[in-house]
């Protein structure tokens, strides 16, 4: 089951096991569990702290749990945790056996403090790229308290579990039984969720805060290189994000990285985590923007105005906000979200296997969708409101080679169909004869672009009419002192690393602006 690779790096890691743990399988004679058990054989083949036993004690099969030895402290994967579940599993490995987890103390203590009993069962896709955060949180949180139990379960091997409980989507979490939430949430996100206290405890914790030289909002690669930046400078300097890495976590595949010939949305996200947190960087994470106060004079405070009520001041702000998936804003996308309708078809495609699935967008993302999902689902319809694809010619070339997509262009939706549980169907005008037309089926990727995440800027700096915050070359914003670089502005590009020359660029501006500003502005602020 393991390659040589991956045994060398997991037997380097069982290293770390402190507590003996043993790895108890429910099995029965099919091929999956099968591979399940080699697996499990292979494991404890690499450490003399790793036992197997077979047990068949759980309904699901196969599966197994991995539990501290004379305890009830463990976890389950019903399935078998390979592909991006391949880390979870070692942390789980790792955790149970005693080995600490690199989260924050304070959040620690929040998991521990955490009262009642709290059952979680989390559906997974092996190749969804946010199942893992999630997986791994509630994974550390029953490793921390005993209280929390936690199932991880693959809903590919699952699929009448999957059809039961009508998931559309992954990841989905469920706890005591009763649907908790889907897509990507991180530990601070979950917990928060259970500790009533948690956001009025921030809030308080961030009024007391001074005022910053230089306070970056978003935590995307063009917030991670302004806060680097800055930081440098030796001022004070805070990041606030509602999730640090920003859409580079919906990311799959980034293979123009410059150095890096391929790295995957995740990991690049926590390589800026990884890096800002080596400097003097006040990060507030989970934090939602609601508002900017500009300075009324030059030299004066800034203010960003929080979700949770609460509000920072500094000398300059750096806006790097980022941006979104741009919806089809018709009747039934919003309420079949996650139930048929999807923006990711890496994480949530296996789910429609054997299935008919419509993917909007003729760009590269919408080209891209369409040939990785016809491998997977019966069918595909691209649908393009252009007269013609727009994705690179090679793209189109290995789309046209396809036997199961279908190509109508010149076409605009114009509802989403279901029977109140999921999509059933989409209809769409043909632009060219001015007809209606409807397709039967049971999935919708929207793949259509990107919208700014600037609408809680609108009067506080110039927008365009897209609404990306208009910038000059140093970018600087319509307001002094106040700075904007990524996606959320009007650079053309929108990649990666052209986001982070720009906030390093933002970064520079500011501190130029700082160092600039006359001996008494300065005091005065």
């Amino acid at each position: 089951m393991l390659d040589a690779n991956l045994t060398q790096q997991l037997k380097a890691y069982l290293v770390n096991i402190r507590e003996p743990i043993e790895l108890v399988a429910s099995l029965d004679d099919g091929a999956k569990s099968r591979e399940l058990g080699e697996l499990l054989g292979e494991i404890a083949a690499l450490s003399d702290k790793v036992t197997v036993v077979r047990a068949d004690d759980d309904a699901r099969r196969p599966s197994f749990l991995v539990r501290r030895v004379g305890t009830d402290i463990g976890v389950r994967f019903a399935g078998i945790p390979l592909g991006h579940e391949f880390t979870s599993l070692v942390l789980a490995l790792l955790h149970v056996g005693g080995h600490p987890s690199k989260a924050a103390q304070e959040v620690i203590e929040q998991v521990k403090a955490l009262e009642g009993q709290h059952h979680f069962e989390t559906y997974f896709s092996l190749t969804c790229q946010n199942c893992p955060d999630v997986v791994q949180a509630l994974n550390l949180m029953a490793v921390l308290n005993p209280g929390i139990t936690h199932t991880a379960i693959d809903g590919g091997l699952f699929k009448d579990e999957v059809e039961a409980r009508q998931i559309m989507a992954v990841p989905t979490v469920f706890l005591n039984g009763e649907p908790f939430g889907q897509g990507r949430m991180e530990l601070e996100q979950i917990v928060a969720r259970l500790d009533s206290g948690a956001d009025k405890r921030a809030a308080e914790a961030i009024a007391k805060k001074e005022p910053f030289d230089v306070l970056v909002v978003g935590g995307g690669p063009a917030g991670a290189a302004a806060a680097i930046y800055a930081a440098r400078k030796g001022i004070r300097v805070g990041l606030a994000a509602e999730r640090f890495g920003g859409q580079v976590l919906d990311t799959m595949a980034i293979e123009n990285f410059i150095s890096v010939p391929y790295t995957e949305g995740p990991k690049l996200a926590a390589h800026l985590e990884q890096h800002v947190r080596e400097y003097d960087v006040d990060i507030m994470n989970l934090q939602r923007a609601e508002a900017l106060v500009p300075a009324g004079r030059e030299g004066g405070l800034h203010e960003v105005k929080l979700a949770n009520g609460a509000s920072l001041k500094a000398r300059t702000v750096i806006l790097s906000t980022g941006a979104r998936w741009r919806t089809m804003n018709v009747p039934g996308e919003a309420e079949y979200r996650n139930k048929g309708v999807a923006y990711c078809p890496h994480c949530d495609g296996p789910l429609f296997k054997g299935k008919r699935v419509a993917v909007i967008g003729g760009g590269n993302s919408g080209v891209e969708a369409a040939i990785d999902l016809a491998g997977i689902v019966a069918h595909v319809t691209l649908i393009e409101y252009d007269s013609q694809l727009r994705a690179d010619a090679v793209l189109q070339r290995k789309l046209a080679s396809l036997n199961n997509v279908k190509i109508i262009t010149s076409a605009l939706t114009t509802e989403v169909h279901g029977d109140g549980q999921k999509v059933t169907g989409l209809s769409y005008k043909d632009r060219n004869h001015d007809t209606m037309h409807q397709v039967e089926l049971e999935g919708i990727f929207v793949q259509i672009g990107l919208v700014p995440n600037t609408e809680w800027l609108k009067d506080a700096v110039a927008l365009t009419p897209r609404g990306e915050i208009e910038i000059d070359h140093r970018g600087e914003t319509s307001q002094p002192g106040v700075f904007a670089a990524g996606d959320a502005t009007t650079e053309p590009y929108k990649q990666i690393v052209v986001a982070m020359g720009a906030g390093s660029t933002a970064a520079l501006s500011a501190f130029d602006y700082l160092i600039r500003l006359p001996a008494e502005l300065s005091e005065a602020a």
